[in-house]
């Protein structure tokens, strides 16, 4: 059988950040109409790779070449022109401007008198109908959700006619409808030679798009294979070097109502919904699942429970007991409700902040980290260092900035500082966004004991397997409605897809 030409090399790549290696003499080919699948926990190297290949990183040792030519090194321009696209798993974007204008930033030159703006929002219009990607061309982007955006970088990297697809868990915010669509179109363009690098860490997807996986651990290449000669079991075990157990929860047993909405409506903003007359009961022992497509009003849910709005109509309580009057974070926090925000980057910690910083800031005015008005950094560094411990937070110690945390361990920080307050509600959104199968099980278990210990779990997640998987109820959630409640297995992946995207979609009385 005669291979496909070379459309990428990757030779001995190597980078080092201080003492950590990053990458350690990595090899990488990728042929024309290829997928190859790129695997490892958080922290293996998968990103740091990916960014020297963009040009955003420049190696200390090794070679690039693209269709047969050197690739110069810290040089995006150089990487795009080579026909090489990349959708990263952190977004790239402008808030200010509208979709149109943040796809096409970049593709003129800045003294381009005349921009085709017609012809560009056709064709992203194009695109966005192709691959099943709905967005509005004139939509600002800081009013779109985290999927929308998400969907923005994708149409951004596909509207430069890339040869080479770089794809960072490209379908975490959409339904299995639209992931499906997704994979159909990408199958056509590779059949056509697009080549693609994936990276992801569902691997149900790798094995329905990849041809081959090659997986990363601790900065090197733990190995390579063809995907029909896998299965999901041996590529965890590869990427861990252990065999991964998920865990399997029991069935909660519902108890009293910790928080409850009863017919509550909040202001629509910036071209998202609110809630609308949304009727939800969060039970200790009990986990909720909240399945939607991004920007069908969970971020509106998410700001309510967590004390960031307040009901515009209807009435939320606590325990029984109409909230206070002026709900505010403060207050939820008062009322014993624990957040795990959707971007633990811009709302769950503060980059140049240390680990201990970051650890105490919802509590650093309560005791024994506030002593006579000040912060007492001894006690707030023993509780990093408990943490740390804990949650098993990889870092060089408390005293780290956060910033230089991969995004799993970052999340297991964000864990630990919530879960170490005993919160009586737990808000959970999208908290395996980005993760390694190692730790989405370790959040996993977290989150499940700490339903066991009484405390009532909101699971937001656009991920349905993690929804069905977690719930002990699931709502469904569109255009700013809540569904009635599904019991545990009472609806297949494909009817909740239905509903996400809004068919025969009925709201509870």
């Amino acid at each position: 059988m005669t291979l496909a030409p070379e459309v990428l090399r990757l030779d001995q790549i190597t980078k080092r950040f201080g003492a950590l290696v990053a990458n350690d003499a990595i090899s990488l080919v990728l042929r024309a109409g290829e997928v190859v699948a790129l695997l490892g926990e958080n922290g293996a190297g998968k990103t740091t790779l990916m960014n020297i290949l963009f040009g955003q990183y420049v190696a200390d040792q090794g070679s690039i070449t693209a269709f047969g030519q050197p690739l110069p090194p810290g040089n995006p321009g150089a990487a795009l022109a080579a026909g090489i696209g990349m959708v990263h798993q952190h977004f790239t974007l402008a808030d200010h401007l509208s979709v149109l204008d943040n796809i096409m930033l970049g593709t003129r030159p800045l003294w381009s008198w005349r921009l085709n703006r017609r012809a560009a929002h056709d064709k992203v219009r194009a695109l966005a109908h192709d691959f099943g990607l709905a967005v509005d061309p004139d939509a600002r982007v800081g009013g779109l959700g985290v999927g929308q955006r998400q969907r923005v970088e994708i149409l951004k990297a596909l509207y430069r006619d890339a040869r080479v697809l770089i794809l960072d868990e490209p379908t975490a915010v959409l339904t299995p409808q639209e992931a499906d669509a997704l994979f159909t179109t990408l199958r056509r363009m590779v059949a056509r030679g697009l080549s693609v690098i994936f990276i992801s860490h569902k691997l149900h997807e790798v094995m329905a798009i990849a041809d081959r996986c090659v997986v990363l651990r601790h900065g090197r290449v733990a190995g390579e294979v063809a995907t029909r000669a896998t299965s999901p079991a041996a590529l965890a075990a590869l990427m861990v070097g252990a065999e991964v157990l998920r865990p399997a929860p029991p069935p909660g047993t519902a108890g009293l109502s910790r928080m409850r909405l009863n017919g509550v409506t909040t202001p629509d903003a910036e071209g998202a919904p609110g809630l609308k007359a949304a009727m939800l009961d969060l039970c200790a022992g009990q986990i909720t699942g909240i399945a939607g497509v991004s920007g069908n009003g969970q971020a509106a849910l998410s700001d309510l429970v967590s004390g960031l709005i307040r009901p515009a109509l209807g009435r939320l309580d606590i325990a029984g007991n109409p909230a206070p009057a002026r709900w505010t974070p403060a207050a939820a926090l008062a009322a014993g409700v624990g957040r795990i925000p959707e971007d633990r980057h811009k709302a769950g910690t503060i980059a140049d902040f240390t680990l201990t910083e970051n650890a105490v800031l919802e509590t650093c005015r309560d005791a024994p980290f506030s002593r006579a008005g000040w912060i007492n950094w001894r006690a707030a560094r023993a509780h990093a260092t408990a943490i740390i411990a804990k949650y098993d937070v990889r870092c060089p110690g408390p005293d780290t900035r956060i910033r230089l945390l991969s995004g799993g361990n970052m999340q297991k920080l964000i864990l630990g500082r919530v879960l170490e307050t005993a919160p009586v509600v737990v808000l959970a959104n999208q908290p395996v966004r980005g993760l390694d199968i190692g730790a989405i099980s370790y959040v996993h278990s977290q989150l499940i004991a700490a339903r066991d210990r009484g405390a009532a779990v909101l699971l937001i997640s656009e991920d349905l397997d993690e929804v069905m998987h977690l719930s002990d109820v699931i709502h469904v959630m569109s255009e700013g409605r809540i569904s009635a409640p599904i019991p545990r297995g009472g609806a297949t992946v494909a009817e909740l897809g239905l509903r996400m995207a809004g068919e025969g979609f009925a709201h509870a009385a």
